[in-house]
């Protein structure tokens, strides 16, 4: 089949002969195919082999010589080739013929030499094979007779002798049948013979709670042979020597270190010689009565038992045992945390006879620990621990005074042990006080007892109450009834009542009604009693001075219902959010003269935790300063002065006050202000009474500067719970104001029902407030709390109403009513007048 020639390949430019003619042929169809045509093809075929030929005779004749050299040539290679073929087939024949020749024979040779070499080797591993199970089953005899005869070192020696001719066993014996049954049968005599020597050794050393028996030798059970101590421990593998000593170590440290440690106890060491019978010795244990209880008798009878070690045990162990040595570490361990740490005295009275115990493990370490164990290693725990034992002490001692403190912290208040703390206030009569005395109506305030202040129960026997004075229980309405005030939004208010307008000075050009022009009632404030006592300089008389502007917004609120008081207020000349501005005060007075200083007593209720906590720093002082007087213990430069711990101890229980108290009442004092004022006047007291302490000489520097640190840190803590509660309520009083919604639409009757509800609820809630934390704050501080309170609600108010852009006038005739009818309770019960002398003028 032809196919393409690829056109990389050189071509020849004239076709030959050929070529041509077999192209020809293909190219002429069958039809066309004639006698002459197939005629011709052959004549041109003849001529092309002539032309071919003339050519090739031309060439060698023009070249003969070079031809005929080259025909000899051709024709010397084709003999040498035929002699070579001939040579080669014989050469072949003589090495490959099957009968005679080379290969054969040699293959033949090698066959036979290879089957020989395989029956000697053969015969070589039978004869190895045969004499190592020969001295196998040798070795094997002996170990089996010695551990019969009960000579078990031996028998061990055979059996490690035994283990490695079984190690070195030839590889094809190592499979057999034979061989597997000789192991099972020398591990078998192994496994018996020790065994026996394991058993031998637990009736040699005998351990329990009571007794520790030593024998020196012990017969062989179902033999006569007598083994020794010493040769049944070195006997005994490594393994199993190391793991009954471990044992061992571990019931000594149990059954007899530490017990010996944890109480007292009476040992006695007994001993056994007899010709015939073996040799034994016995340590017994037996726990003391407590009568006998003597710390240093514990460290005898740990040397006790190291004796007993050291004379019958030690000698016997194989030199390259470390068994004493790997004693140390649990010795001194129950030393320390079963003897030392726990005995630690818990007062100064006890403290020598410990340090005689101290001196006494001290001298143990050096002579049972370092000479009979032989630790050679530099750390001597026993005696750096005795060397600090003043800081142990004042460690030991603050960790008891500190869980002591603890105790008494997280202990529940009990108000039975609370108690009341005395303080003196020195105040100015300044103008601004006798400003806001001028603007409350005067009234006459006959004696009352010290009772009146009322801290615990409101008296339902005294004229007059909490409710009376502060008005904080009872409605707006009623509070007019009872005060005889009356509302700014009156018309004709009574000529005898009190009116609530002249709280905010608009009254004042009116002529004070002198109190004895009064009427007969008299409204006392609870405070005035208990707080009454006869100042050393009295308060000059005050006369306010009139206020024309107020004046003219009284006389317009006093002529009808609508006036122009009830009209929107004047953006630019809104009312002050409490009746004591600056602007008012300007307004209202006179020349006052010079401001004058008077002492007033106030109290606060503190809880006995606080008494017990400040005791508790007095004696930890105490115990700290007759420590250091004491000499008791060792001064060493390289530590802190002895007392040192122990005394600042004093400020790490006030740390513990701070941090613990907090957390532990969370959840009440986050839900009860009262509770929350209560810890506030704890830290109040206590950081006076610890700035007290402070201030003493017998306090050393160290302790003074952390106590002082405490102090401020209580004082910070005190102001910062007290804001916080106030805050709280602040922010809860501002919550329920946001349900006024900015007293928007009042006009219409269900928000404004809406918005006095929402005031009427924080009328209530300042009540509440007052009614708890007044028995537990001084009035100072509750007047700060509550005026706080209520000038953050009426600061709200007013903020929201001034923030209206337009107030029609039924709708500020309601926003006075809301906005500041009921608010006047608050108002008229915080302002309390204050008596002048117990003569009963105001």
């Amino acid at each position: 089949m032809a196919f393409p020639i690829p056109t990389h390949l050189p071509r020849k430019r004239d076709n030959d002969v050929s070529t041509n003619l077999l192209s020809k042929m293909s190219d002429t169809p069958s039809k066309s195919l004639t006698y002459e045509v197939a005629s011709s093809w052959v004549t041109e075929l003849d001529n092309t082999i002539r032309e071919t030929k003339r050519r090739i005779h031309d060439r060698i004749q023009a070249d003969l010589p070079a031809f005929e050299s080259q025909l000899i040539s051709a024709k010397s290679v084709q003999e040498r080739l035929q002699q070579l073929s001939s040579n080669v087939d014989e050469l072949s024949k003589s090495i490959s013929d099957a009968e005679s020749g080379l290969i054969p024979r040699l293959v033949m040779t090698l066959t036979q030499h290879a089957t020989l070499a395989q029956d000697v080797s053969d015969s070589d591993v039978r004869f190895n094979a045969l004499l190592h199970l020969s001295q196998c089953k040798k070795q094997l005899g002996e170990l089996t007779s010695l551990t019969q005869q009960g000579k078990l070192p031996e028998a061990v020696q055979a059996s490690e002798v035994m283990d490695r001719l079984l190690a070195e066993c030839p590889e094809p014996l190592d499979s057999a049948e034979v061989m597997h049954n000789l192991k099972r049968t020398a591990r078998a005599a192994k496994d018996r013979a020790l065994e026996q020597l394991n058993e031998a050794y637990s009736r040699c050393i005998v351990i329990s709670a009571e007794e520790f028996l030593i024998r020196t030798s012990v017969l062989v059970r179902q033999s006569d042979t007598i083994l020794t101590l010493p040769s049944i421990l070195s006997s005994i593998p490594p393994a199993s020597l190391s793991s009954h000593m471990n044992t061992l170590r571990r019931d000594l440290t149990m059954l007899y270190i530490d017990f010996i440690c944890k109480q007292p106890a009476s040992i006695s060491v007994a001993s056994h010689s007899a010709a015939v019978a073996p040799s034994e010795y016995k340590l017994s244990i037996f726990p003391a009565p407590p009568t006998t209880h003597n710390l240093v008798s514990r460290i005898e009878n740990l040397a006790a038992v190291l004796d007993f070690l050291r004379d019958h045990l030690f000698p016997h162990l194989p030199y390259s045992s470390s068994f004493a040595l790997s004693l140390c570490k649990p010795i001194t361990t129950a030393l320390l945390n079963h003897l030392l740490v726990p005995s630690l005295p818990s007062s100064l009275d006890a403290l020598p006879s410990f340090l005689q115990l101290t001196h006494r493990a001290v001298e143990f370490e050096r002579d049972y620990i370092c000479g009979v164990l032989g630790d050679t290693s530099p750390e001597k725990d026993v005696k750096a621990w005795a060397d600090a034992v003043g800081t142990h002490y004042e460690r030991r001692r603050r960790v008891d005074l500190l869980e002591r403190a603890r105790a008494i912290i997280t202990r529940e208040d009990n108000i039975s042990d609370a108690f009341r703390v005395e303080v003196i206030v020195a105040e100015e009569a300044s103008p601004k006080k006798h400003l806001m005395d001028a603007t409350v109506a005067p009234k006459t305030v006959p004696p009352v007892e010290e009772e009146a202040w009322d801290f615990e129960e409101e008296s339902s026997t005294q004229d007059f109450s909490e409710e009376n004075g502060w008005d904080f229980e009872d409605d707006v309405e009623a509070k007019q009834e009872t005060t005889g005030g009356s509302s700014a939004l009156n018309d004709n208010p009574p000529p005898n009542e009190e009116d609530p307008a002249d709280a905010w000075g608009w009254n004042d050009d009116d002529e004070p009604t002198p109190p004895d022009e009064k009427d007969g009632s008299t409204d006392s404030s609870a405070w005035d009693d208990p707080w009454g006592d006869e100042p050393s300089v009295p308060k000059p008389a005050v006369v306010a001075k009139p206020a024309t502007r107020l004046e003219k917004v009284s006389n317009k609120g006093k002529s009808s219902a609508t006036s122009s008081a009830v009209q929107s207020p004047v953006p630019t000349a809104a009312p002050p959010p409490t009746p004591a501005m600056p602007s008012l005060a300007k307004q209202g007075t006179r020349d006052l003269g010079t401001p004058q200083q008077y002492a007033e007593k106030e109290s606060y209720l503190v809880s006995g935790r606080s008494q017990e906590l400040v005791t508790l720093v007095e004696d930890v002082l105490r115990e700290a300063a007759e420590l250091a007087k004491s000499k008791i213990l060792p001064s060493d430069s390289q530590r802190s002065p002895v007392g040192s711990i122990l005394g600042l101890t004093s400020s790490f229980i006030l740390d513990l006050y701070r941090a613990l108290y907090p957390v532990t009442f969370s959840n009440a004092l986050s839900t009860s202000p009262k509770r929350a004022m209560f810890f506030s006047n704890d830290c109040l007291w206590l950081s006076g009474e610890v700035k007290r302490i402070s201030a003493l000489g017998s306090v050393p520097s160290p302790t003074k500067e952390k106590l002082i640190q405490g102090q401020e840190r209580l004082k910070v803590l005190e102001e910062s719970w007290f804001e916080d509660v106030v805050d709280n309520q602040c922010l809860k009083v501002n919550e329920i104001l946001d349900g006024t919604e900015r007293f928007r639409d009042t006009a219409d009757q269900d928000r404004y029902d809406e918005s006095e509800s929402a005031m009427n609820e924080v009328l209530q809630d300042i009540r509440h407030f007052a009614r708890e934390v007044k028995p537990v704050l001084t009035k100072t501080k509750y007047f700060n709390a509550i005026g706080s309170i209520v000038d953050a609600a009426l600061s709200r108010v007013l903020s929201d109403i001034l923030a209206l852009s337009d107030i029609p006038e039924v709708e500020s005739h309601k926003l006075i009513l809301v906005s500041f009818r009921t608010p006047g309770g608050i108002y008229c019960g915080y302002l309390i007048p204050v008596r002048r002398r117990r003569t009963g003028r105001l």
